[in-house]
């Protein structure tokens, strides 16, 4: 037998010291790797990840990042789950999944604007078409789909102006138009106002869901991440094979941090829903303002699909002030606010506002006033947030 290594460095690197089988805690143990060991070469040549069974290299996934997705997919209703560097990365990994030149992929109007972006400039220098449609009315969608037509997005509720679409309308429509289809159309929800926790995405229909991890499963605004889960195994290895090739991967302590929010994602879900209501029903008796759009307002664009599909309503809504308060008085009140910061994203502790001119968002009229307001509800006392608000109207005039 050879001698025992001499080296400080040699011994601390290859120490033979390994800790005991058997701990067990609430956290979910931290794995950090790039490189994985295998015993030998066979176990190398054989050991497979795409069904979490093994692990062969750190960017495919760890026990960190296989148990993070398996808990992603339980919460949405799925099967199968992957993640991506952020809820951005996901949408265009379901892009580049599901499309290929000459194809085009359909998109609602009131879409997350950088859904929308990457199809017009990158999707479209790679030679993918896409077409705009309007979410609230199902036979605009099918006008929209054609024989090139191989993706639909769908957003519930919209991410600035909150309108809840029919989704098993619009699905129908997609299915619909699949008969006969050698190469069926998939159906990707973006599900992150609803989170898992508003409803299942999987029995309202759809083929995809992806959600951006960075708002309400991490809940701390300090994680940039996002998933997609599907129910369907063809369609999940179509992801996870486009997500190896691009090198896709989340660092472990982010994925902690997500793990970590997870247990109290419901019982936020539900307090900042519940304040927002509340929020949302004292503004629509402020003057000044023309609209205030919530899900759970009878007179918000798609409430009745809303109470059919949903069970929450997240911490969401957005004001439209009376055509007569000029845009400057609009940045005046949130300029305003105290508590209300300016900042984007959403589903933190502290509450946010951001102004937005829709007509530049939309390829659709706008029929109401064009500055909107949109407000994030944190987890701060509603009465001390209700006062914020107050107290910024007088910028109003």
């Amino acid at each position: 037998m050879g001698s025992a290594p001499a080296g400080e460095a040699t011994r601390l690197i290859h120490h033979p010291y390994r800790a005991p089988d058997g701990f067990d805690a609430v956290p979910v143990a931290v794995h950090k790797a790039s490189t994985v060991f295998f015993p030998n070469v066979a176990a190398m040549r054989e050991r497979q990840w795409q069904d979490k069974s093994g692990y062969t290299y750190g960017l495919h996934g760890t026990p960190t990042t296989f148990t993070l997705e398996e808990r992603l997919a339980t919460l949405e209703g799925g099967r199968h789950c992957v993640l991506t560097p952020s809820g951005l990365a996901a949408i265009a990994l379901v892009d580049l999944a599901f499309l290929r030149a000459g194809d085009e992929v359909v998109i609602p109007d009131n879409a997350y604007g950088p859904n929308k972006a990457l199809a017009t400039h990158e999707l479209a220098a790679w030679g993918i078409r896409h077409r705009i449609y309007d979410p609230m009315d199902p036979a605009d969608l099918a006008a929209a789909i054609t024989p090139q037509t191989r993706l639909v997005w769908l957003e519930a509720a919209g991410s600035v102006t909150l309108e809840f679409p029919d989704v098993p309308a619009l699905v129908a429509q997609v299915r619909r138009a699949n008969a006969g289809r050698t190469r069926p159309i998939v159906t990707a929800l973006d599900d992150t106002w609803g989170a898992g926790v508003a409803f299942n995405p999987f029995e309202l229909g759809v083929d995809v869901a992806m959600q951006a991890l960075t708002k309400y499963p991490s809940g701390g605004a300090d994680v940039l991440m996002g998933s997609v889960v599907t129910r369907d195994e063809a369609l999940h290895h179509a992801l996870l094979t486009t997500h190896m090739r691009l090198g896709l991967g989340v660092g472990a302590n982010d994925a902690e941090a997500v793990l970590r929010g997870l247990p109290s994602l419901p019982l936020r879900y539900h307090a900042q829903d519940a304040a927002t209501r509340e929020l949302a029903t004292w503004v629509r008796s402020q003057p000044h303002v023309a609209r205030v759009f919530h899900p759970a307002l009878p007179d918000s664009p798609g409430h009745a699909a809303w109470r059919r599909d949903a069970r929450a309503a997240g911490c969401l809504f957005s004001v439209v002030f009376d055509p007569a308060v000029p845009a400057e008085r609009v940045d005046a009140f949130c300029d305003a606010l105290r508590l209300f910061r300016l900042g984007y994203s959403w589903a933190g502790p502290v509450s946010l506002c951001v102004p937005y001119d829709i007509p530049t968002m939309r390829a659709r009229p706008w029929p109401y006033a064009p500055r909107l307001v949109r407000l994030a509800v944190g987890l701060e006392d509603v009465e001390d947030l209700r006062a914020d608000l107050a107290q910024a109207w007088a910028a109003l005039g």
